[in-house]
């Protein structure tokens, strides 16, 4: 993997005498999204306040494109942008001129406006009135201002809050569209999990303002498949140990290497196979295993 865009080092932060934060450190990389998760009260607030430079931590540093955030605040944040929920834009005026209006604040280019308004797909409604925009619409002018300066560091609160299925899906594309084309390194958050779960390449769970899990979405081996079978009592006999019934067929624990092995057995043994298929946990329930049940909530 190459370089850290964002590095985060042994953040602690203690307020009135309580630990918020213990010794907190992630890695970002250009590219890739990451869902930061926790439950009520977990720290993740603080923490994104303390990677923003809303917050000074106690101890600890974050280095955004080589830069300190603590030694040299106005070059690192000029690497971030940021997306809290229902982005503030002026109603009254076009999306273009809202995009000019932000341009001005980082003397950004034209052709850097156009480029954005391409990236997020707003061509063809850019010069009409934000108030005519649907959520989604405006969900997607957003994004496009929050990358008019070229940021490295993209952070997302609660994004797709309010849409319906097809805006979800729709800034799901253009937010992958937009990690892969400019190597955006971008942190998200929802309380919608199977969205994350779609969304992100992996998650980062805080509990009590440690980090207590960062898994790959993308990379998990499966050792578990349902199988249904035409003959059980054979079938148990071959498997051992290895399975379970589970409804209307088996729980089998092996690797995914081991798949083809099983199958050329049974054929050998003359065991139907109807059905065979990896049994996966959706990142709710794997949500609630890491923390021990604790409620589900975005950046607070």
């Amino acid at each position: 993997m190459t370089n850290p865009i964002v590095q985060i080092k042994k953040l602690n932060k203690t307020i009135k005498g309580k630990q918020l934060i213990k010794d907190v450190s992630l890695d970002f990389y250009p590219g890739q999204i990451t869902g930061f998760l926790g439950p009520n009260g977990a720290g993740k607030t603080t923490t994104i306040r303390m990677m923003t430079g809303l917050m000074h931590p106690t101890s600890g540093e974050v280095i955004i494109n080589g830069i300190s955030l603590q030694k040299d605040f106005e070059k690192a944040i000029a690497h971030v942008g940021v997306i809290v929920e229902n982005p503030e834009m002026y109603k009254y005026m076009t999306g273009y001129k809202n995009l000019q209006h932000f341009a001005r604040m980082h003397n950004v280019p034209k052709s850097r406006i156009d480029e954005v308004v391409a990236q997020v797909g707003l061509q063809n409604r850019i010069h009409e009135k934000v108030r005519t925009y649907s959520l989604g619409m405006r969900q997607r002018l957003g994004l496009a201002q929050a990358m008019l300066h070229n940021p490295k560091f993209l952070i997302l609160d609660e994004p797709t809050n309010g849409l319906d299925p097809a805006g979800i899906r729709e800034f799901r594309m253009y937010l992958r569209k937009i990690a892969e084309e400019d190597n955006v390194a971008i942190v998200v958050s929802s309380h919608l999990l199977s969205e994350i779960e779609l969304m992100v390449d992996r998650v980062a769970v805080i509990q009590n303002g440690e980090i207590i899990d960062m898994r790959e979405l993308t990379a998990q081996t499966v050792e578990e498949f349902y199988v249904e079978v035409g003959q059980p009592e054979a079938f148990e006999t071959l498997i051992g140990e290895r399975g379970r019934r589970d409804k209307g067929g088996y729980i089998v624990t092996i690797t995914r290497d081991s798949v083809p092995t099983l199958v050329r057995d049974m054929t050998a043994a003359s065991i139907d196979l109807y059905t065979i298929q990896p049994v996966t946990k959706g990142l709710e329930e794997q949500f609630l295993e890491m923390t021990g049940g604790g409620a589900i909530d975005a950046i607070r």
